[in-house]
């Protein structure tokens, strides 16, 4: 990034662009390993985790305006695919995480949020078991080869949060521009 440019030259469009948010999730392209951890009955007190393995290759798409990423995971049952799409808004400059798994070939609703000093923030609403629940996407601990993923739920609107899903994340390798 450039640093911020008091005098108003012409490389100040450049400076507002790079720090409008379009590039925070720009510590997530390559390809990484991914150790996870899966509470296996969310929401009813249980607290038996789920361990496996995964990894990812996250690019740009659209000029930069959005970022996509293939997802592998193993698991006792075998091996699982999920695609992300993160798009950026330059009018709210925030941001939309949809996520797509092998189940099916709709887009749920997307999580929308920001990154703000340094931890990123994304909510959706979703049903599970029939109940109207709130989801929020956590991504934190960010460094130049590793970062920490949460999913949590809330069943009550937001006042109490479940861990359901962390992933630590190590490169492996950069990105391919």
């Amino acid at each position: 990034m450039t640093p911020h440019n008091p005098a108003g030259s012409a490389d100040e469009g450049q400076d507002q662009q790079d720090h409008d948010g379009r590039n925070d999730f720009d510590f997530y392209l390559g390809a990484w390993d991914i150790r996870l951890r899966k509470l296996i009955e969310p929401l009813n007190g249980d607290h038996e985790w789920e361990e496996s393995n995964a990894a990812t290759v996250a690019q740009k798409v659209l000029g930069g305006l959005g970022h996509i990423d293939d997802f592998t995971m193993e698991t006792a049952e075998g091996t699982a695919r999920e695609l992300t799409l993160r798009l950026f808004d330059l009018q709210t400059r925030l941001w939309s995480i949809y996520g797509a798994d092998g189940t099916s070939a709709a887009l749920p609703p997307p999580a929308i949020g920001r990154f703000q000093n340094g931890v990123g923030e994304f909510y959706n609403r979703d049903t599970f078991d029939g109940q109207s629940i709130l989801i929020r996407l956590t991504f934190s601990g960010i460094t130049a080869n590793s970062f920490h993923w949460e999913q949590a739920l809330s069943a009550d609107g937001g006042r109490t949060w479940e861990t359901n899903w962390m992933a630590d994340f190590t490169r492996r390798s950069p990105a391919q521009e």
